[in-house]
């Protein structure tokens, strides 16, 4: 009797692993991967001057005052109105003020980035697309 009982609990062990790495593949293929490099623009409104910029996603960029990082990056699935998205974290260094850490650190959106606005009195900064 202890024969059988070992054998159908083998087989429902091994049906339970095999049916959680299944869900896992569905899961998987269903979220959304970041992709490696965000481009960005760079407005600045002294001079007037806009600048174009490539970052690695989770590097650090130095431009003028601000230290910018990208930590996310995606395009949308949809071909017809795609939609660029991107999580990004911007400091001043000129500014010495411990309470306010960065300047932005929030995600957005290339088609509306007055959804989520970079406020910055000298620079503006747009997300424009994000690629591998």
């Amino acid at each position: 009797m202890l024969t059988k009982n070992t054998k159908v609990g083998k087989i429902k062990l091994l049906l339970t692993v095999f049916s959680l790495l299944i869900i896992n593949n569905l899961f998987a293929e269903t979220l959304p991967k970041s992709e490696t490099t965000a481009e960005l623009s760079v407005l600045d409104k002294v001079s007037s001057k806009n600048i174009n910029i490539k970052i690695q996603v989770g590097e650090e960029f130095s431009f003028q005052n601000l230290s910018i990082k990208v930590l996310k990056c995606y395009n949308s699935k949809f071909d017809d109105d795609p939609e660029v998205t991107a999580f990004m974290q911007v400091k001043d260094i000129s500014m010495n003020n411990n309470d306010k850490v960065f300047v932005f650190n929030d995600w957005t959106f290339a088609s509306s980035p007055s959804i989520r606005p970079f406020d910055h009195p000298v620079y503006d900064v747009w997300l424009k697309k994000c690629y591998s």
